[in-house]
């Protein structure tokens, strides 16, 4: 079994010394400082350049310099996706984005994790758990989503929140770690954010 079979299989693997991985890594590197580095006016080029590097796109979509992944083929989102500057994704393992996903900025997405043993981590050895947000998310500025994570459809997380277990759909969750404080009603519908 190769090193990115066990990664892809949710297996301890070596990613600092295996020589495909790392040749991967730097090519994902290559394309994102070709993106960051594009004229933020230049929406085609952004567009064919995110196109090349992630896994699965639909049409309609807007990422915002600068971004930062690991692989990029691990990455999909879906229709109307939108993320703000300084996304990072940590993408060994699968990260899937529904539709209509909103994503404010500095917000990370990280499925590898290391041993806690020392030695091991020592050895370069990591592992990395699928991160899967479901539709119609919004997520707010600074959020950290660790492995494994699951966000249900319609959930919304609050600013600043560290995701280490699931959040069910239809509701608001904050904190670290991160926790649903009440579901999303029709009552929200009614608000009115005007001051």
């Amino acid at each position: 079994m190769t090193e990115k079979e066990k990664m892809l299989d949710q297996k301890m693997y070596d990613a600092n010394y295996d020589k495909e991985l790392i040749a991967q890594r730097e090519r994902a590197k290559d394309l994102c400082f070709e993106f960051n580095q594009t004229r933020p006016s230049d929406t085609e080029a952004q567009q064919r350049i995110l196109k090349k590097l992630l896994g699965k796109t639909k049409n309609g979509f807007l990422i915002m310099q600068p971004f930062w992944c690991d692989y990029g083929y691990n990455i999909e989102i879906g229709e109307n996706f939108f993320a703000n500057h300084n996304m990072v994704i940590l993408d060994g393992g699968k990260v899937t984005f529904g539709d209509n996903v909103f994503i404010a900025p500095d917000c990370g997405f990280y499925t590898a994790g290391h041993p806690v043993d020392y030695e091991r981590r020592n050895m370069g050895l990591e592992y990395a758990y699928p991160i899967t947000i479901g539709n119609n998310v919004w997520i707010g500025a600074g959020v950290r989503v660790m492995p494994g994570v699951t966000i249900g459809d319609n959930s919304v997380i609050g600013g600043g929140s560290v995701v280490v277990k699931d959040i069910p759909e239809n509701v608001v969750a904050v904190g670290n770690p991160c926790k649903p404080i009440r579901k999303i009603t029709e009552a929200d519908k009614k608000k009115s954010w005007d001051r």
